[in-house]
């Protein structure tokens, strides 16, 4: 198939025939039923596109690696929610920053809508999927990209993850990008400060932290406070810093220190807490292969997409792997 065929097949200019279909289907390895689905393709969304200024190297076979499998979790997520009635228990309000002036009020608020205690927040991605978002936990290796929102018609929030980063960078990204879900329907040249400042709030509470930061503040206490409040050296650092608990010459020293000893690229692993689970995507594949008993071939044909897919995307391990061992 030539360049310029698919250019005009990608364009609308052309209808494709069946060999085409048939042709497009081989080499992509996906159904031919998929080419004759409704669904229209989102494009990402604006808070993504700073991060690809700051790596340019990635372009846009990056932008449109990263395009293509948000929008077949979407388009998954849209099929099989057809079959779930989702009960939230907790609110996802939309709090515009005309009314309520800052991310920290805004903080603030969720906190006392989703009832969470004082002190530290113990587990955001099981309140977040209380107020029914979806949580996805992706590969994004490649793309450099560490979480994005999505809200299209017809489907609960989205929030995608990138997995591969460390507990703390995942929880903070989380809370970095439920703070769009909930303040920004427009996009404006200060949202990605106002979402990392809901997520420092949300996070590390200033009535909450102020007193376990008073004092001397050195790397090792910040080390004790990590485990504690599950956020990175850096964030707490930051966060002493805002609260005006540092000096100019204090400060300088610890990300000096910080430098050196490379945690401001990699704290230390033994510093690692356990990841949180996003449960459920895994409770609706269990729904529909359980209660609902679909097989895999069934969920093939549900979705779309190849058991391999499937299996990749998800994790299901329902894709017997191949194995060096033979009978004799």
């Amino acid at each position: 198939m030539s360049q310029g065929t698919l250019s005009k097949l990608e364009a609308g200019l052309l209808e494709p025939n069946e060999e085409i279909i048939t042709k497009l289907s081989k080499v992509l390895n996906f159904p031919e039923s998929i080419f004759f689905e409704s669904y229209k393709p989102f494009g990402l969304p604006l808070s993504v596109h700073p991060m690809y200024r700051k790596n340019a190297s990635l372009g846009k076979k990056a932008i449109e690696q990263l395009e293509a499998e948000l929008n077949i979790r979407i388009f998954n997520s849209v099929k099989l929610i057809k079959a779930i009635e989702f009960e939230e228990d907790l609110p996802l309000p939309f709090l515009s920053l005309d009314i309520y002036e800052t991310p920290e009020k805004v903080a603030e608020l969720v906190r006392r809508t989703w009832l969470i205690p004082n002190g530290p927040l113990r587990n955001l991605t099981e309140y977040i999927e209380r107020a029914g978002c979806l949580v996805f936990h992706c590969d994004f290796s490649q793309e450099g990209v560490s979480g994005v929102t999505l809200k299209v018609p017809g489907l609960n929030p989205c929030i995608f993850i990138d997995k591969n980063m460390p507990s703390d960078r995942q929880r903070f990204t989380l809370a970095h990008e439920l703070g769009h879900a909930i303040m920004h329907k427009i996009p404006s040249e200060d949202m990605e400060d106002e979402a990392n400042r809901f997520a420092s709030a949300l996070l590390m509470p200033s009535k909450d932290i102020r007193g376990q930061l008073s004092g001397k503040i050195t790397l090792e206490k910040l080390a004790t406070l990590k485990m504690i409040w599950r956020v990175s050296m850096s964030s707490l650092l930051m966060t002493a810093d805002r609260e005006g608990l540092l000096t100019p010459s204090q400060k300088k020293y610890l990300w000096i220190q910080m430098t050196k000893l490379g945690y401001r690229t990699r704290e230390p692993t033994e510093l690692d807490f356990p990841k949180e689970k996003a449960l459920t995507i895994d409770q609706i594949f269990d729904y529909y292969q359980n209660d609902l008993e679909y097989s895999i071939d069934d969920l093939v044909n549900l979705l779309h997409t190849p058991k391999e897919d499937i299996d990749q995307l998800y994790s299901l391990n329902i894709v017997r792997k191949k194995t060096h061992l033979r009978v004799v």
